[in-house]
C-alpha cells in the first residue's frame, strides 16, 4: 500500500489518525483535505490509498474487498507504530462511505484503535440480521484475523464503471447523479490517480453485516451521518442502529448535503464535518496532562 504520513507542527510524541478514503477514491480526492485539517490540530495521519487502488500496488486492480480492506487498515496501523515520534497507544482510525465499515469492524477487533471516526458510513441497506450470541461479528473478526479472504467466483460482480451518465446503455456501480458528479469533478483531475472501473465482492459466508460488530467497539466513536443520504448502501437508519450498539463514548453529528456534500472542498459542509472530527480528534488523543 502507498500512503502520505503527515507530521504535525507540534513537539513529538504524536498521536495519529490512520485514514483511507471510500468506494474506489484515492487519497488526493479530498480525504487530503481531512488529512491536512486534523494535521493542523496537532495530529499525524497516515492516508494511503487501498491495495489495488491509486498509487498502491497489488492485483487484482480495483476490486472492492472488504476482507482485505480490514487487513490493510490493520497493516497501516502496524506501519505507524514503526514511525519515529508517534505514540502508539494513540491511534485512531478514520473511514469514509464503503470504508466505514471496515473502520468499525478493525475497531472493534483491534485494541490498539484508541478512537474512531466515521462519515456518511455505507454499512449496508437494510438494518442487519439478529446476532444474539456475537456470532455473526466473530465470524468477521476471524475471517480478518486469519480466514482465506479469496472471493468465491458467485461474490465477485464487475468489472464495471464506478460511474456513468447513462445506466440504460452501461449500468454503473453508482447509480445517483450525485454520485457521477462528484466522481467526474474530482477523479477526472490529473492528480487523481483514480479509474473509473471497479469490480465488487460481496461476501456471502460470512456476510458482510459491519453494524454488527459495533457492540464491540469500546474506544470513543464518532458517526457523521447525513440524514437526505442518497446512497443506498448508506442507510441513516442502519447507521443509526450501528451506533446505538456502541457501549463506549460516542458522539453523532448530522451534516447536511448528502453522501458527496462534505467531500466538496472548499465549502461550509466540508467545514463542519472537517472541524466536528477535528474537535473529537483533539478531545480524545492529545493528552492534557503534559
Amino acid at each position: 500500500m502507498s500512503g502520505w504520513f503527515y507530521s504535525p507542527g507540534t513537539p513529538p510524541p504524536w498521536p495519529a489518525i490512520v485514514m483511507a478514503h471510500g468506494f474506489s477514491a484515492t487519497k488526493q480526492m479530498v480525504a487530503d483535505k481531512y488529512a491536512e485539517v486534523f494535521t493542523e490540530s496537532g495530529l499525524a495521519v497516515l492516508l494511503y490509498d487501498h491495495r489495488g487502488f491509486g498509487a498502491s500496488g497489488g492485483e487484482p486492480r480495483h476490486q472492492i474487498n472488504p476482507w482485505l480492506q480490514s487487513r490493510g487498515y490493520r497493516d497501516a496501523i502496524t506501519f505507524a507504530t514503526t514511525r519515529e515520534n508517534v505514540d502508539s497507544d494513540r491511534i485512531a482510525v478514520w473511514g469514509d462511505s464503503y470504508s466505514s465499515g471496515a473502520a468499525l469492524v478493525v475497531a472493534a477487533l483491534d485494541t490498539r484503535v484508541a478512537a474512531l471516526a466515521v462519515q456518511v458510513p455505507a454499512l449496508g441497506e437494510e438494518l442487519p440480521p439478529a446476532d444474539g450470541d456475537g456470532s455473526a461479528c466473530e465470524s468477521m473478526k476471524q475471517l480478518i484475523r486469519t480466514g482465506s479472504v479469496e472471493p468465491t467466483a458467485d461474490e465477485i460482480r464487475g468489472p464495471m464503471p464506478v460511474v456513468w451518465d447513462d445506466q440504460d446503455r452501461r449500468p454503473s456501480a453508482l447509480k445517483p447523479d450525485t454520485a457521477f458528479r462528484w466522481f467526474t469533478s474530482y477523479g477526472t483531475r490529473s492528480e487523481s490517480n483514480w479509474t473509473n472501473e471497479v469490480t465488487l465482492v460481496r461476501p456471502k459466508s460470512p456476510l458482510w453485516q459491519p453494524g454488527l460488530c459495533a457492540s464491540e467497539v469500546s474506544c470513543p466513536a464518532m458517526f457523521v451521518v447525513s440524514p437526505e443520504d442518497e446512497m443506498v448502501r448508506s442507510n441513516p437508519a442502519v447507521a443509526r442502529d450501528a451506533y446505538e450498539r456502541l457501549p463506549g463514548p460516542r458522539e453523532w453529528v448530522e451534516i447536511p448535503g448528502g453522501h458527496f456534500g462534505l467531500l466538496y472542498h472548499p465549502s461550509e459542509t466540508f467545514d463542519q464535518s472537517s472541524s466536528a472530527q477535528s474537535r473529537f480528534f483533539t478531545k480524545h488523543l492529545l493528552r492534557t496532562d503534559v
